[in-house]
């Protein structure tokens, strides 16, 4: 994610947040005043946001001083301390709420993403995020994803053809929507991905009548279906199972020799860690 793009929504979440200033804090403590929090885990998990941390409060104070005890990717339990972080008390408190939303929320992903990761210990299959992400957040959210193991699929419209349901019923079937992917992607000198999702067996053995694309999307197959889908694909194709795909069903689907699974449930339906950031007193 290019920078500039990280600062502004940096900037746009201070904005959100602190407004024409933090008044309590503007109130209640002398602007030169200093002091020291840490970062208190409260709740077993995968840890997070930890770099993003340190980048919200040095956009608000560039020479505070951050001590880390942990990194992003951590199995953390109550009770650990992630960090220490020492200078103006204001800029703290500014940066408080923002800081835990985002690790809150990142170390949520994480620690589900590693969840499905584990239950596929193993097997080659890879758990796949979505595009069902918080919006302005999704850059965060991806990455929290590969912190708990996962792959990341495609970020946006603009990096992979994924060519679904609609695309193919708009584009008057499997054949037309190939084709006319193919023939965009020659005119615009672009080289990007072909995804197409199958809505049955029959329509598998269409796309690899048809040809031309990199991987097939098995979407909503049962596991039997999903077993005889793999079968006829071989090695022709990369195979991606989605939908209908839970913690509990989702090892039946990767013993079936699928390469990816991708999971929207990943960022669109995770309990955030729960994490604090307390006061140090001398």
């Amino acid at each position: 994610m290019p920078d500039n793009y990280f600062d502004k929504f940096i900037e746009n979440a201070l904005i959100e947040d602190i407004g024409d200033g933090d008044h309590t804090s503007l109130a209640c403590i002398p602007a030169d005043a200093e002091g020291k929090a840490k970062l208190l885990v409260k709740e077993e998990g995968i840890l997070a946001g930890l770099a993003v941390a340190e980048k919200v409060f040095r956009k608000l104070e560039e020479d505070i001083r951050f001590e880390l005890f942990k990194k992003d990717g951590d199995h953390v339990w109550p009770m650990d301390i992630a960090f220490f972080v020492e200078g103006k008390v204001q800029t703290m408190l500014k940066a408080e709420r923002l800081v835990l939303n985002i690790m809150q929320r990142m170390s949520g992903i994480a620690t589900t993403t590693r969840q499905y990761v584990n239950r596929l210990e193993g097997l080659k299959t890879k758990i796949l995020d979505t595009r069902k992400t918080t919006p302005g957040m999704r850059f965060l959210e991806k990455e929290a994803v590969k912190t708990g193991g996962g792959v990341n699929h495609r970020i946006g419209l603009y990096d992979m053809i994924l060519i679904k349901d609609n695309h193919i019923d708009f584009a008057g079937g499997i054949e037309n929507a190939i084709r006319r992917a193919h023939d965009y992607l020659e005119t615009k000198s672009m080289h990007l991905l072909i995804e197409i999702e199958a809505r049955s067996l029959q329509d598998v053995r269409k796309i690899m009548e048809t040809g031309g694309v990199n991987r097939i999307m098995l979407d909503n197959f049962g596991i039997d279906d999903t077993r005889k889908a793999v079968e006829l694909i071989g090695d022709q194709y990369e195979t991606e199972s989605s939908g209908g795909i839970t913690i509990e069903n989702i090892r039946d689907y990767a013993e079936c020799g699928v390469d990816y699974i991708s999971v929207g449930a990943l960022t669109h339906h995770i309990k955030s860690l729960d994490l604090s950031l307390k006061a140090v007193n001398y």
